[in-house]
């Protein structure tokens, strides 16, 4: 049985290559219950590897040829093997957290193939203050971030009592997607396009002026969906497939505090703390250009209201290109700076349809994707510099079958042209930030983090904290 892939999966898919993996991944990080054995650790592991049924998501994998008219489909999985996606690993001594970063670096730069559902998870055990650690990497045409959190909290609850809970791909009751017998695929895939097409019409007649207002704004250097200025950094050039990532988390009643008192959301501080961050790191460097970086901000849309997306997987996705002040020294100007372009930006996507938003998203970003599809890396000028997302996640503390989350970091994907992402996630009260890079183009990319820390004691005291 299989299903049709939408165009925005479709386009991961192809724009991956050795150097470019495309899945998006999360570590989590567990303290064991009380009364937990010495066995804990592989227990844990047993039981998400023991699921009775896994969910539809998690067991078809890409698939095209003659019968399905040279179409990406779904395809499901004849010889499913879970042990090859849930894994049990353990880190060398002495098991600090530097260990176990450098793990999911290494895991994270090898990509899933498509023969296989695009997925793994991995129990690793070993770290010396007793925590317990949980990778797991799905690729971008499966789930982007937002679904992969989603999918996440589903299977965490508030009560620490709780248990028999099921792993993220354990299946749950739920309305079954649509499936179509192989023959019928090349007819289906019209009917779906014809059909989809029709109830576009009305969004798709606004796209001329929304085409006309977005490349306007971005050529007069205004912030919206596209960028033609942004400067050339180390970050901007052909990556390999090795990954290194860093990973801390800092309380959000600091980042709230700083945006009250500088008029801006948490988001912005967010991305204030990144932009003093890399500027400092280019300093240090000489790097740093004179104009400032632009940041592409994905922005998720509500699935109910378009057309691309699916809450049980897919994609959903827009984006701003926001500029990150890295010219201005002072970091409350360039707190301010930010919060002004992601203002105007949102206020240009407001006025837009989900499908106008995707669309222009889509232009923005084609600089970016297309290059590596036509084999284009180094001719085409990048349109932005780096990545910076904020995914929410659960507010209060949670627990999967009685170990208690205590902290979860994301990890994105670095791609040619930019080789520097930083992702983070809300739990908790905190906020956890995941930097991923290419570990040959970004060096020493742990010392962002302490750049970080930096940054928001900068900001405290320039917005008066």
């Amino acid at each position: 049985m299989v299903t049709p892939i939408d165009p925005t999966s479709a386009a991961f898919l192809l724009a991956e290559n050795r150097s470019q993996p495309m899945h998006v991944g999360g570590l989590q990080l567990f303290e064991k219950p009380d009364g937990a054995g010495r066995d804990y650790t592989r227990l844990m592991y047993e039981a998400m590897r023991d699921e009775a049924e896994i969910s539809p998501l998690f067991i078809k994998h890409p698939y095209r040829s003659l019968s399905t008219a040279g179409q990406l489909v779904w395809r499901e999985d004849e010889q499913f093997d879970i042990e090859h996606h849930v894994r049990h690993a353990a880190l060398p001594k002495p098991g600090r957290i530097r260990e176990l970063l450098e793990l999911c670096g290494r895991m994270h730069g090898t990509r899933l193939a498509w023969e296989r559902p695009l997925w793994e998870s991995t129990v690793i055990e070993g770290l010396r203050d007793g925590r317990v650690a949980w990778y797991t990497k799905s690729h971008h045409a499966l789930v982007d971030g937002v679904s992969a959190m989603r999918l996440m909290q589903s299977v965490l609850s508030t009560d620490p009592d709780q248990r028999q809970m099921p792993a993220p791909w354990g299946a749950r009751p739920a309305r079954s997607p649509r499936t179509t017998d192989l023959a019928e695929v090349p007819q289906d895939l019209f009917r779906h396009a014809l059909s989809t097409g029709m109830g576009l019409t009305a969004e798709a007649a606004g796209l001329p002026g929304a085409l006309i207002k977005t490349l306007n704004k971005g050529i007069r250097n205004e912030t919206s969906a596209v960028s033609f200025h942004a400067p050339r950094t180390i970050f901007n050039q052909r990556i390999t497939g090795s990954r290194r990532f860093a990973a801390q988390d800092w309380p959000i009643a600091r980042l709230r505090a700083i945006g009250k008192a500088g008029g801006a959301t948490i988001n912005d501080v967010v991305l204030a703390m990144c932009s003093g961050a890399v500027r400092q790191y280019l300093l240090e460097i000489s790097a740093l250009p004179e104009t400032p970086l632009v940041a592409m901000v994905p922005i998720g849309l509500n699935a109910k209201q378009s057309h691309v997306a699916s809450a049980d997987g897919g994609n959903a996705i827009g984006a701003i290109m926001c500029r990150l002040g890295t010219d201005l020294a002072d970091p409350a100007d360039r707190l301010a700076e930010i919060s002004r372009s992601m203002s105007t930006g949102k206020d240009a996507l407001s006025s837009m349809t989900p499908l106008q938003i995707v669309a222009m998203s889509a232009l923005g970003q084609a600089p970016a994707i297309l290059p590596p599809l036509l084999r284009l890396q180094g001719i085409v000028r990048s349109p932005y510099n780096l990545i910076i997302s904020n995914v929410p996640g659960p507010r209060t503390t949670h627990y999967w079958n009685g170990a208690k989350l205590v902290g979860t970091y994301p990890l994105s994907i670095p791609i040619n042209g930019m080789a520097l992402n930083i992702t983070c996630t809300s739990y908790d009260q905190k906020m956890g930030f995941g930097l991923t890079g290419c570990r040959r183009t970004v060096p020493h990319l742990q010392r962002l983090l302490g750049h970080l820390d930096a940054e928001v004691a900068a900001l405290e005291k320039a917005v008066g904290v």
